[in-house]
This record gives C-alpha cells, sequence and structure tokens, in this order.
C-alpha cells in the first residue's frame, strides 16, 4: 500500500486551513486518512505550522513519501534534517548525541530567524493605530466633511428654479 504524507483541505471558501495527514495515495484528498499529524495554516504572516515531529519521522522512516509542499513543510520544521542527521548515526559517521547537538543547534537559529521575520512583517505592514499609539478617533464637525444641521442646510440653485415652476415632471409637460 503506497503511503503519502500530504495536506487535506478544511476552511471555508477562500480561506483554507489544512491538516497533515498520512493517508493511502489512492484515498480521496479530503478523504480517509490513516494518521493526522499536524495543521498548516497559510493565512497567518508568516504561515502557522503545528507539527508532531516525532510521528512525522517515524513515518518517513517507514517509507511514506511526502507531496512537495509538504515536503517543504518538513523542511521549514527541520523533520528532513533530523531525518539525515539520523541516517549519519545510522551510517557510523558520528553518536546520537552530536548528531542532536547539531539538530538543536539548527533549530535555534532557526527560531531566532523567524522571530525576526516575523517582526520585520509586523513593522512593514501598515496598521490603524499611528506609531506606538492609541488608535485614531475622527473628531466631527461640518467644517470636517459631515452633514450640518437641518436648519444650516442651503439648497442648491437648480432644486430653488425647480420648486418654482411648479413641479411639473417630463411626462406632465408632454400631455
Amino acid at each position: 500500500m503506497p503511503v503519502k504524507i500530504r495536506l487535506q483541505r478544511h476552511g471555508s471558501k477562500k480561506r483554507p486551513f489544512y491538516f497533515i495527514v498520512v493517508a493511502d495515495a489512492r484515498a480521496p484528498r479530503d478523504g480517509k486518512f490513516i494518521q493526522k499529524i499536524g495543521t498548516y495554516n497559510p493565512l497567518t504572516v508568516p504561515a502557522s505550522v503545528q507539527l508532531d515531529r516525532q510521528k512525522a519521522l517515524d513515518w518517513l522512516h517507514k517509507g511514506a513519501q511526502p507531496t512537495d509542499t509538504v515536503r517543504r513543510i518538513l523542511s521549514y520544521k527541520g523533520v528532513l534534517y533530523l531525518k539525515h542527521l539520523l541516517r549519519g548515526v545510522k551510517l557510523g559517521l558520528f553518536d546520537d548525541a552530536a548528531a542532536m547537538d547539531k539538530f538543536q543547534k539548527w533549530h535555534g537559529e532557526h527560531e531566532i530567524a523567524l522571530k525576526k521575520r516575523a517582526e520585520e512583517n509586523r513593522k512593514a505592514r501598515p496598521g490603524r493605530r499611528g506609531p506606538g499609539g492609541p488608535p485614531m478617533r475622527r473628531v466631527g464637525g461640518p467644517d470636517r466633511g459631515e452633514r450640518p444641521e437641518r436648519s444650516e442646510r442651503v439648497e442648491r440653485p437648480e432644486r430653488a428654479e425647480r420648486k418654482s415652476e411648479g413641479g411639473t415632471a417630463p411626462a406632465q409637460q408632454e400631455a
């Protein structure tokens, strides 16, 4: 039975949200699956991914093939790097402790880079607030584009002329 690690779409129209699932390759996209290993929300900036790293690694060791998008997600979360390091341990290139040290070092650098990217996106995105202050409040009045009181209204000249003509409609003028 060929097994794939792929995305299963949820969410409403134009608001996608995905489960990362392990499923038989012959099953429909949103159909039956073997195990749910995480979630992926592409609408947040940066996209938010919740993934059980150990389950994903176990399925990769069992031979499950990730789709292209899931491969990128697994790479982003470090699962493919961890698989690579564990293969080095299996071949005897280094021990398990050295592999975990390398992964922890990479993971720390990756988290710092993610926080920096999120901060840059937050600063670049225009908001409703001024720089560091509370939301701006509009103060209204006739000079600010609001409608004046009924007693202050001025009739336009073309309306005054129509009223003096007796208010005849174009259909009445022809008859």
